[in-house]
Formats: structure tokens, sequence, C-alpha cells
């Protein structure tokens, strides 16, 4: 099984400023697992990003490695 926690961390702290605000929290929801991300105020802008595109993309490759073990996994943001 593949700890999809990790790669969003991995990710997120190679974006935001202050690398130790940021965690990272996987849960079973349903049918799917949920990454929950977190961060400092000052550093959510960078993780959303210019019309969302940041997030989109840390969804976009988590879903993907989610793709290639069959499991649906969700991104949130809060």
């Amino acid at each position: 099984m593949t700890d999809y926690g990790d790669l969003a961390l991995f990710i997120t702290r190679n974006i935001v400023n202050d690398k130790d605000s940021v965690s990272v929290r996987v849960r079973q929801g349903g049918r799917q697992q949920v990454v929950e991300i977190r961060a400092s105020a000052e550093d959510m802008g960078k993780i959303i990003g210019k019309n969302g595109r940041n997030i989109d993309a840390i969804r976009t490759v988590v879903r993907a490695a989610g793709l290639r073990h069959r499991q649906r996994v969700q991104v949130d943001v809060g």
C-alpha cells in the first residue's frame, strides 16, 4: 500500500516557506482515502496558488498515484 500522505507532504513542503507548519493526515472516507493538508495562514496562498493551480496539480499527482494502485484518493486543504 502506498502512503499518499507522504507524497502530499513532500510536494507541499517544497512549495511553502515554513516547512514545519505543514501537516498531512490520511483517513479513510468511505471507499476512498482522504488526504488533509494543513499549513500556516501565510502559506495557504502558496499551496492553493493563483486560480487554484497549485492545489489542482497536487490533487492530480496524488490521484494519479492512487489510480496506479486502483484506489480513490481525495485531497482536501484546511
